[in-house]
């Protein structure tokens, strides 16, 4: 019999302090973090999984619905972003997230079900195809855009700091799963089937809400009681309208050349991922006639893009942005697209648009759009919020709908998709320059004035 001591509870009292201390340094979760933190992982995954299991599904309506009227479907998007915008403005400036953020997935979950019925009744497939291409793009936005909002409501900074990366790793993961959940059962079950799993995963998000808020009132409660606030309460209220205005992100996007540097870029950014999905919509149709194999495509070209975007933010990004510097990383993207569109414009193969798409997005999720956020940091509160908004919106969902009739204008003037392809070379050459100065202003102003500064560098005065 062994004479060795047995282990007491102070001894397993200290083997779990000892696994805890690994899960901290490797997550970096406080003491009564872990439930807030699971439950907001749970809510981006399962926002992301729903949001991708139904994209190839766009992409197909996309072709479904005329790749011919698709500059149409672009500039319905932009016209319905302009009306919901500024909706969803008033709603939040008037009532706390927890409040409406149930109904807004409510609405959309009403929404999915109307889909699947008019999908299942076979009525008028191409108009339907059609408002369900704008409706998903519409509804991409507005599911991300809340939540962050909801997260930046229950966490603080400090939570943030070191929460969010996890929280948004539950994102990635769903965009993963969603396209391989398409992928597996979009032959045996029909795509239209799939929407009741988005709708299921869109419920499970309403139910997250609900934890979290229960979650932030009860820390809110021992605050009160203890008259202390725990660690793990010290978020902004819950109840608190979250407020903004597409307005003042006009005006100070015109007062600023530095933002207006930004909106340029984005511009490019939107006209040049437009040029590449209209050219994907025409090869793909001419390749595969089957809408069923097509949508099983595009999500596995979904699954390869997260899956690439992982990795590399993973063991990438952060060493590009430390060994290139900010300018050269941002012009990663568009150098390759330079090759991506002369490849392109010589050999309009599938296998080329494929890669060439893949590539493009994931640089664009992993490195990017990363970068294209750094860029933000050395602005001031009102500048990083109001005009940032009106740029990720308005801009964005702008050029998507100017470079679609930019396309069809060109295809009207007799070009072929080599000779747009030809054609999008110098604006990716152009993305390139841009991208690179505003990279090197920002690090310039970063080192001159970390809390704010103009494209000239003089520095703008940080509002609290």
């Amino acid at each position: 019999m062994s004479n060795a001591p047995t282990p007491g509870p102070a001894a397993a009292s200290g083997g779990g302090r000892r696994v805890f201390l690994r899960w901290k340094q490797l997550v970096a979760v406080e003491q009564g973090e872990w439930r807030p933190l699971l439950w907001s992982f749970s809510y981006f995954f399962v926002l992301l999984c729903g949001y991708y299991i139904i994209r190839p599904m766009r992409d197909e309506m996309g072709i479904a619905g005329g790749v011919e009227h698709l500059q149409w479907m672009f500039s319905g998007t932009f016209l319905a972003m302009l009306a919901v915008v500024p909706l969803f403005g008033w709603v939040a400036r008037r009532f706390s997230p927890h409040r409406f953020l149930p109904w807004v997935y409510y609405f959309f979950i009403g929404n999915l079900l109307v889909f699947f019925v008019l999908f299942r009744a076979d009525i008028t497939p191409v108009y339907v195809a059609r408002a369900f291409f704008i409706w998903t793009s519409v509804f991409n936005l507005f599911i991300v855009s809340v939540f962050w909002s909801f997260m930046a409501d229950i966490f603080s900074n400090d939570q943030a700091k070191r929460l969010f990366g996890v929280i948004a790793a539950g994102g990635t993961a769903g965009a993963l799963t969603g396209p391989a959940l398409t992928a597996i059962l979009v032959l045996p079950l029909g795509p239209t089937n799939l929407l009741l799993f988005s709708t299921a995963f869109l419920g499970w998000a309403v139910f997250c809400i609900h934890r979290l808020a229960a979650w932030r009132r009860s820390a809110t409660a021992r605050r009160g009681t203890a008259g202390t606030a725990p660690k793990a309460a010290q978020g902004r209220p819950v109840d608190r309208p979250i407020g903004g205005s597409v307005l003042a992100g006009v005006r100070l996007v015109f007062q600023s050349p530095y933002l207006a540097g930004i909106c340029l870029l984005m511009l490019l950014f939107t006209t040049l991922a437009t040029f590449l999905y209209f050219q994907q919509a025409y090869i793909i149709r001419e390749h595969i006639g089957d809408p069923a194999r097509r949508t099983a495509l595009f999500a596995a070209m979904d699954f390869s893009v997260n899956g690439l975007a992982l990795v590399t933010q993973l063991l990438l990004t952060s060493r590009m942005i430390d060994r290139l510097g900010l300018g050269w990383t941002l012009a990663v993207v568009p150098l390759m697209l330079v090759g991506g569109f002369l490849a392109l414009s010589f050999l309009s193969a599938l296998w080329v648009l494929v890669a060439l798409q893949i590539l493009r997005r994931a640089g664009d999720y992993a490195v990017m759009r990363p970068g294209r956020e750094m860029l933000y940091v050395v602005l001031s509160k009102e500048e990083k919020y109001k005009a940032k908004n009106f740029i990720d919106t308005v801009i964005y969902r702008g050029g998507d709908a100017v470079s679609a009739w930019v396309y069809a204008g060109m295809q009207a003037m007799g070009l072929s998709g080599a000779g747009i392809s030809l054609a999008a070379v110098p604006l990716a050459g152009a993305w390139a320059v841009v991208a690179y100065r505003l990279g090197k202003r920002q690090e310039r102003i970063a080192s001159g004035a970390p809390t704010g500064g103009s494209i000239d560098g003089q520095p703008r005065r940080t509002q609290s």
